[in-house]
């Protein structure tokens, strides 16, 4: 698929594109070529790699270099999923397989930190946000904590006044995921306790609170981190 037509970045270049502000979108075997201090919004998505992979695919090392230089000028940056995991191993800390996996739809626990962030639009009566990872971090020395679930503690945090990084997903929808439930079959299929009928019941319950939820989210961050 073009990088463009992707459905999270079309959705994320409207949010960005309303204030002026379009987001980089460049494939991650291109991320030498981005000059980290770019002004604007970057946004790393997720994947099914893992950040300590690096011999296997060499451009993690490209995106974590990007990373630690735009993260050290306090740039507006966001990492979802995997682009949450190459944050914090660029801030120097650990990334690493969990104890098991943590896929499906379950709310965010908000610290006193998040309940004070655009997150807080995320936890509140009735929305929820898909969770879709098998690696785990430990909070960077200097980050701000903003959410936790029973299962992993370290779900999102803050770093400066610009950087965001959510191990869950807040941007996905119930159209877009029918992508997901396709490609990785396998995987849902060999999850214990995990089923494809359990996720899309909870995806028809929990998706469309959470897209009303998630624009406003956006736009708050994108207010605080374009406006500073």
């Amino acid at each position: 698929m073009n990088l463009a037509d992707h459905p999270t970045v079309r959705r994320f270049q409207a949010h960005a594109e309303e204030r002026s502000a379009p987001p980089s979108t460049v494939d991650a075997a291109w991320l030498r070529h981005l000059n980290p201090l770019a002004p604007g919004v970057l946004i790393v998505l997720g994947g099914p790699i893992g950040v300590y992979q690096e011999q296997a695919y060499p451009f993690l090392t490209d995106e974590l270099r990007v990373l630690e230089r735009r993260l050290a000028a306090d740039l507006p940056t966001l990492g979802i999923c995997l682009g949450a995991q190459l944050m914090t191993r660029a801030l120097g800390a650990t990334v690493y397989a969990g104890s098991h996996k943590e896929i499906g739809w379950a709310p965010l626990h908000l610290s006193a930190a998040g309940r004070r962030s655009c997150l807080a639009l995320l936890a509140q009566r009735q929305v929820a946000v898909l969770h879709w990872h098998g690696d785990t971090f430990d909070l960077p020395a200097g980050a701000t904590h903003l959410a936790s679930t029973p299962v992993y503690s370290n779900q999102a945090f803050a770093w400066g006044m610009r950087g965001l990084a959510l191990q869950c997903h807040a941007e996905v929808t119930a159209h877009g995921l029918e992508r997901w439930f396709v490609s990785h079959a396998h995987e849902i299929e060999c999850t214990p306790g995990l089923s494809l009928g359990q996720l899309r019941q909870d995806t028809h319950c929990y998706a469309p609170r959470l897209q009303v939820r998630a624009i406003c989210c956006w736009h708050a961050w994108l207010n605080q981190v374009l406006e500073l």
